[in-house]
């Protein structure tokens, strides 16, 4: 049955551990989340990915339903089949978040209210896990819609897609209801809200080493706007709906194609993985010692300061005396005065980083795509540059083309 279970068909699973990684103090709440796998069969190697069904937050729900004066027993129909609205709106669409359509779908409706609205866009910014959002005319990110006129308004936004994704950053869809005032009927809303879809994750464990169960480092996404609640669909699910409470929640298996280990057990390899990008190293050492292959394991990792967001450090420090981890380098950014980031502690090892290449170390990073991973990897030419002697157009050739796409030696699980 394990070739069975998909997105579409789910394997229920029980979460058994579910606890804070952070020290007292952190301003971030990160998780360390185990799913059992009973009778599913279900198995998986390291670099694959967990994918998990969520739900969306009841209290986002019942909003919803209360601002459109919903009746929630309504029998409705859809590609789950029949269920009452609020059991559609709880698990089969995405209502925590407001889309495209919607948005343009006020045209019609802001024409045929004809009410007076005032309105401003508001910024908001992310850092790490945590959302902020900020109301500041004076340091503004987008400009305000100057008309007071619904419909100037909507024209505004809908006028391009960047004016429809910035409007969309700050709002859902109770927001925009409220403020525009207008009424779906949820046959309606049903046909322009998407559907919800299952999260991946990163898979923090060894099956060899936790036979029978799944392990996950989740940062949980949170924060408030106009006085509301917000946060991360499946993150919160987790942390505050299921917990270690025994209720199902679905999950399966999303296999890596390329994110693995070297086949060769004595290739060395270097892991970057800050923040909740430690998720897939840790499932690596823990496969590296199972394996007792004889390659050495340099791990980068980083975060906002060593008192609060050392995760795993217990196993990490085992592993060092044990001798499975040969080399830890740290890069904790509030730690001192001057921000330091891993790529920072990469170009100051740059020398020894580069010589692991040349005896075909493979590079794993793990993390956040737009920021770190970029940084992460004009280092990794820059390096190129300083201690292989070649020139940038060679050294951006050597770590694209050669290490990336022809040895398939720099691998990266980034999003």
């Amino acid at each position: 049955m394990a070739d069975g279970w998909s997105a579409k068909n789910p394997y229920m699973s029980k979460i058994t551990e579910n606890f804070i990684l952070n020290g007292e103090g952190s301003r971030k709440e990160t998780r360390h989340i185990v799913f059992e796998l009973g009778d599913s069969g279900l198995d998986y190697k390291v670099g694959d990915a967990l994918g998990v069904v969520a739900e969306n937050p009841p209290h986002i729900v019942d909003e919803l339903i209360e601002v459109q004066g919903w009746n929630p027993d309504a029998e409705v129909t859809t590609h789950k089949g029949d269920r009452t609205l609020r059991e559609a709106l709880k698990k089969d669409f995405e209502v925590h978040l407001a889309n495209k359509k919607f948005v343009q779908s006020l045209t019609e409706k802001v024409i045929s209210s004809g009410m007076k609205i005032s309105m401003s866009i508001v910024s908001r910014s992310r850092n790490n896990e945590t959302w902020q959002a900020t109301e500041d005319a004076t340091t503004p990110l987008r400009p305000s819609v100057a008309s007071d006129d619904p419909a100037s308004q909507v024209e505004a936004i809908n006028a391009d897609a960047k004016g429809i994704e910035n409007y969309l950053w700050t709002r859902d869809y109770i927001d925009i209801m409220r403020e525009f005032d207008v009424k779906y009927a949820h046959e309606e809303f049903l046909e322009l809200a998407d559907r919800l879809k299952p999260r991946l994750y990163s898979i923090a464990s060894s099956h060899d080493a936790h036979p029978g169960f799944v392990e996950l480092t989740v940062g949980i996404v949170r924060f408030e706007y106009n006085g509301r609640a917000r946060g991360g669909l499946c993150t919160q699910f987790m942390a505050d709906e299921i917990d270690t409470s025994g209720a199902p929640i679905g999950v399966f298996m999303s296999p890596t194609k390329s994110f693995i280990l070297p086949e060769d057990k004595e290739t060395d390899i270097i892991m970057v993985g800050p923040g909740t990008g430690i998720a897939p190293f840790r499932a690596f050492m823990e496969q590296r010692v199972h394996d007792g292959g004889t390659g050495k394991n340099w791990l980068f990792f980083g975060d906002q300061s060593a008192k609060t967001e050392f995760y795993y450090k217990d196993e990490i420090e085992q592993w060092i005396d044990e001798g499975h981890l040969y080399k830890f380098t740290t890069a904790w950014s509030r730690d001192q005065e001057e921000k330091i980031y891993v790529q920072h502690r990469l170009k100051e090892h740059g020398a020894e980083v580069w010589e692991w290449f040349e005896r075909g170390a493979y590079f794993y990073i793990c993390g956040d795509k737009q920021y770190m991973a970029k940084d992460v990897h004009r280092a990794l030419i820059d390096i190129a540059v300083e201690h292989g002697g070649m020139s940038l157009d060679d050294a951006t050739h050597f770590i694209e083309k050669t290490m990336m796409k022809e040895q398939k030696r720099y691998l990266r699980d980034v999003y």
